[in-house]
């Protein structure tokens, strides 16, 4: 294939004023210019452009944005610039730090029957959403779905995220993840948390697929990495990414335990070891003896009902009946009761930090 440049072309008046600013102040590089006696056209290239400034143009002059890894070093540490030509100039961070919003308490329920809408979404899955007002922006769970299975869409990618969590409620998916070897199945009752940045590519999933994604913060950023083959040639089970863990628990393996909510027993999926307390991520059964009064102490509180059905009680609230396909948030300190649970009641909860789960009340 012969070779194909692009360069983005804009207008200027006097050629002569850009040179010492695109050169200079922005470090770039003159490749071009004509004609000699009187240059109306010079081409630049840097920072992964090249700019065609060219006094025949016509347009906008547009804007620029530098990504750097250290901002202070470029342009004498302004962040804000206009080129002679017109042309803005914004510089920012490459890698900013993930900004957490704090979390605006609330308690809400979100029930199926409600009919939210699912929307399509990356790699043509369709999504719900758990929690509309997200809590102020600290949290986002998507119900998502893939009606009709097969090979998925999808590309190796990454998220900018403080935790991610896949929970698998129906079906199967086949997930190839950086430094964890082959592709994994990823059967019902199992999940995955995906630490932050960890490279991925979802392969193949069967037909009713569907799995329960909890994000922090709910606004984060997806990369494609064009890089990256995977699976990658080396196995580290024990590799963190910014302290965390991968994590492929298994439902059929696990070992259940009285939950600090009487009449309830619980399997633990090892996240909150695996996280060093981030999150923490349970399976609730119907246990021994009758619900109770309960309250906790986490910032985040979150429960999706996979099966089965109870009455949510809460202090100050009127009693909801929430079944399979539900989800509700509790407040930090509110007095809740699980009322009512039938025998095979199954409730996935995710709490921010991942202790004290729970305390009687």
């Amino acid at each position: 294939m012969s070779e194909i440049r692009a360069e983005i072309v804009l207008p200027t008046r006097e050629l002569r004023d850009d040179i010492p600013f695109y050169t200079g102040t922005l470090g770039m590089r003159m490749d071009m210019i004509f004609p000699a006696d009187n240059p109306s056209v010079a081409v630049f290239s840097g920072h992964g452009l090249r700019l065609r400034i060219d006094r025949g143009a016509q347009g906008d002059p547009g804007t620029i944005r530098l990504l750097a890894e250290d901002p202070d070093a470029v342009a004498g540490g302004e962040r804000k610039l206009t080129a002679p030509n017109g042309t803005k100039i914004e510089i920012e961070q490459l890698n900013p730090p993930l900004v957490m919003p704090a979390t605006q308490h609330s308690f809400v329920v979100r029930r199926l029957k409600d009919q939210a809408p699912w929307v399509v979404g990356r790699a043509g899955m369709q999504y719900r959403d758990l929690i509309p007002d997200r809590l102020g922006g600290s949290i986002i769970a998507s119900h998502i779905r893939i009606p009709d299975g097969g090979p998925v869409p999808d590309m190796v990618h990454y998220h900018k995220v403080g935790f991610q969590l896949i929970f698998c409620i129906a079906g199967w998916v086949d997930v190839v993840y950086e430094d964890q070897g082959g592709p994994i199945r990823l059967h019902r009752g199992d999940c995955f948390i995906q630490p932050p940045e960890i490279r991925h590519r979802v392969l193949e999933a069967s037909d009713g697929i569907e799995v329960i994604e909890i994000g922090v913060p709910a606004e984060h950023v997806t990369e494609i990495d064009h890089q990256m083959t995977l699976p990658t040639a080396h196995h580290r089970p024990d590799r963190e990414w910014d302290g965390q863990r991968f994590v492929h628990n298994v439902g059929e393996a696990a070992a259940w335990a009285p939950h600090q909510r009487s009449g309830f027993v619980a399997r633990d999926t090892t996240i909150a070891e695996n996280t060093k307390g981030v999150a923490g991520v349970q399976v609730l059964r119907r246990g021994e003896g009758a619900p109770d009064w309960a309250a906790h102490e986490a910032d985040i509180h979150f429960t999706f009902v996979m099966a089965g059905a109870m009455r949510l009680e809460g202090e100050g609230r009127d009693p909801v009946d929430v079944t399979e396909g539900d989800a509700f948030v509790i407040p930090p300190g509110m007095k809740t009761r699980y009322a009512d649970p039938t025998r095979d009641i199954e409730l996935l909860e995710v709490t921010l930090p991942g202790t004290p789960l729970g305390k009687d009340v």
